[in-house]
């Protein structure tokens, strides 16, 4: 019998520090989706300093979530975990991309190739919003919107050739539907905003050359 009490002591002590540190990483994971949101705000606010700040938050939180359960790959790999990774991802890379420096890689991110294959298709659609942002702010801003454009049809180029199950890449299958209907909808938008301005460009030719003669 105190063998037993022995064993079930030593096991409760461990399932302890385990539920010590899931309860930790939840609240930790939760820190780093807040802080990517707001990264993500302020980068659509164009508030480009406060992003920087807001991401370096996110990078430290995510560095003490995977501290604090290195002991415990289980809890690593667990959805709480891996969904804040995710964001991390989709923050850096929506940064990236809208302000067009180097693409972050899942190595410099410190996270799995699933885990960062998500986040990229999530920041993707992000891409919707800012090129909306775009033709309803700026005239003349084209340029800037196909260029993103071009992000998102690169983006989707790539993840559609990762043909593996679920399993494997963590559901990626099904935010590549959601990365194709966006796009598509984006460059309708896009086209259509593009039409606009040149039929806009011919009337005030014709308004010209009315005026002239």
């Amino acid at each position: 019998m105190n063998d037993l009490n022995t064993i079930a002591d030593s096991i409760r002590a461990t399932f302890e520090l385990k539920n010590a540190a899931r309860d930790s990483a939840i609240a930790r994971s939760r820190e780093v989706i807040r802080h990517c949101a707001e990264a993500i705000r302020a980068i659509h606010r164009r508030e480009w300093t406060n992003a920087e700040v807001k991401l370096a938050s996110a990078r430290s939180a995510a560095n003490e979530m995977r501290a604090g359960i290195a002991d415990y790959p289980d809890l690593y790999h667990a959805g709480y975990s891996q969904d804040a990774l995710k964001e991390v991802v989709e923050a850096f890379c929506t940064y990236a991309i809208i302000r067009n420096e180097p693409l972050p890689t899942p190595e410099s991110l410190e996270v799995e190739q699933a885990t960062y294959l998500n986040g990229l298709a999530e920041a993707a659609t992000e891409l919707r919003r800012f090129i909306l942002d775009i033709l309803r702010r700026e005239e003349g801003g084209t340029a800037e919107a196909e260029r993103l454009l071009e992000w998102m049809d690169d983006v989707y180029d790539q993840l559609v050739t990762f043909d593996f199950p679920d399993a494997i890449t963590g559901g990626l299958r099904r935010q590549t539907d959601i990365v194709r209907g966006v796009l598509e909808r984006t460059r309708g938008d896009l086209t259509t905003t593009i039409q606009q301005l040149r039929l806009q460009a011919a009337l005030q030719r014709v308004e010209d050359n009315t005026g002239k003669a």
